[in-house]
């Protein structure tokens, strides 16, 4: 099969040499996006008087003919091509002739793949961060609804102090609106059209790139050609974006896995999301968050792949750059599986409220309060520590709980702890007490979820 680049050979590539060498195994997802910068650019040749009206428009219906058909199935890609820009070229030059041929005027291979990608990559931000709306979503619909229902908070995996659902929740809505955020913040970067930079010294034809770039929504050209043909920092900053996005549904996913054991019993997963085991019947295993977890690996992978093609490449085109497709087009796929999927487990898992209260309870998350109680009282905080401290210790040797002791007994231990210290050591006294901004009592949740709600609005 006749190249692009044929004509300064001599004899035919060998066929491993040609099989190593080709993309379209790959790059032929990016099949709409090639079209669209090929209909641009020959606008805008069009307008520039480089091509005829004719050619503009047998051209343009050319290449609108070969995307329909291949999305209708009437025209299969033959990848025996050695990438999806050669495959486009010589269908459109077969359906129209000679005209066909002046596609690839005052372009490059190098600006084309390069344009093909960003536009690509563009439209995934854009798909993620719809994604990470609908979880957002999921988020305050269950802490709307979990406003009061208390449960213990940790640190180091050990009880420590009480909160409610709602705020807990409320922790993963700022981790995944920061998510959000960033896909706003790579757009605003990579938002810039490399046509017309050529092989890497731009070309001698009269480009309108500012037309080209307005063509396909882009803020304007990229003003250097050397970049415009090797840059990659926007694919990188997309998977390490990407790549927080699943540290986060992994921490997440890790506290599913835990709040669904029988030691803590908090959630039940629905069946939708659950699988047995093939010779225990007793088990539902929380499959989806798992594989969430174990995923998240695989796309740290595909960022550090990248990095690692790109940490020593000269300027400005290398054929490592090859490279970018097939990690970047994993881990587009994997993020955008695990997010959809991770939405639809939190969306039907169902909370055992009494379940996590009752835990709150027996793990002397009130202790901290106690202390507070005894400073109150006029007891140095120090002290309180200790007294409180020997108060759960009496607890455990006795099996009991803070607010379930007698006060006689705490008496023995302090005398300060009068009748009004069930009061200050319930959870509910516990958690609406915290009422500054960021803490998890009502009144400062609901002033938080105003906040979240107004996100939401302005996405």
């Amino acid at each position: 099969m006749a190249q692009l680049w044929g004509g300064r050979f001599t004899k035919e590539t060998d066929k491993l040499v040609y099989a190593f060498n080709a993309s379209i195994g790959f790059d032929k997802r990016l099949l709409r996006q090639d079209i669209e910068g090929s209909m641009a650019h020959v606008k805008m040749l069009g307008k520039q008087g480089i091509l005829t009206e004719k050619e503009t428009q047998e051209i343009t219906q050319g290449l609108a003919s070969i995307q329909e058909d291949v999305e209708s199935g009437e025209l299969v890609i033959d990848e025996s091509y050695e990438d999806i820009h050669s495959f486009v070229e010589a269908v459109l030059t077969e359906r129209i002739g000679d005209a066909g041929k002046k596609l690839h005027t005052g372009r490059s291979r190098n600006d084309q793949v390069a344009l093909d990608m960003r536009l690509y990559t563009r439209e995934q931000v854009l798909i993620t961060s719809e994604l990470l709306t609908e979880l957002l979503k999921v988020i305050v619909r269950i802490m709307e609804e979990n406003l009061d229902t208390y449960m213990p908070g940790f640190t180091h995996l050990q009880k420590a102090q009480p909160l409610t659902l709602a705020h807990h929740l409320g922790a993963y809505f700022e981790m995944f609106q920061r998510d959000r955020l960033r896909m706003g913040d790579i757009l605003e970067r990579m938002n810039f059209c490399p046509l017309g930079a050529g092989a890497l010294a731009g070309t001698t034809y009269p480009l309108d790139r500012d037309h080209t770039a307005q063509l396909m929504g882009f803020k304007g050209p990229t003003l250097n050609s050397m970049d415009s043909v090797s840059d990659r920092d926007y694919l990188i900053e997309f998977l390490s974006a990407l790549s927080i996005v699943m540290m986060h549904l992994s921490r997440f996913s890790e506290e599913i896995i835990i709040w669904n054991s029988d030691e803590y019993r908090f959630i039940e997963i629905d069946d939708a999301y659950s699988t047995g085991s093939s010779i225990m019947p007793q088990k539902k295993n929380p499959d989806i968050a798992e594989l969430v977890r174990g995923k998240t690996g695989r796309v740290y992978g595909d960022l550090m792949a990248l990095l690692t093609v790109m940490k020593g490449l000269p300027l400005a085109y290398n054929k490592d750059m090859q490279e970018d497709k097939e990690a970047a087009f994993d881990a587009f796929d994997t993020v955008k599986d695990c997010i959809l999927l991770f939405t639809g487990m939190l969306d039907t898992i169902k909370f055992r409220k009494e379940r996590m209260a009752q835990s709150a309870m027996k793990g002397f998350t009130n202790a901290t309060d106690a202390a507070d109680y005894l400073v109150g009282k006029g007891v140095p905080f120090r002290e309180a520590h200790g007294i409180v401290g020997r108060l759960v210790l009496y607890c455990i040797e006795k099996n009991t709980s803070i607010d379930a002791l007698p006060l006689e007994e705490m008496k023995e231990i302090s005398d300060r702890f009068e009748e009004d210290i069930y009061d200050a050591v319930s959870l509910k006294a516990c958690v609406e007490r915290r009422l500054t901004i960021g803490a998890p009592g009502r009144e400062a949740m609901e002033k938080v979820l105003a906040v979240y709600r107004q996100c939401l609005k302005d996405n």
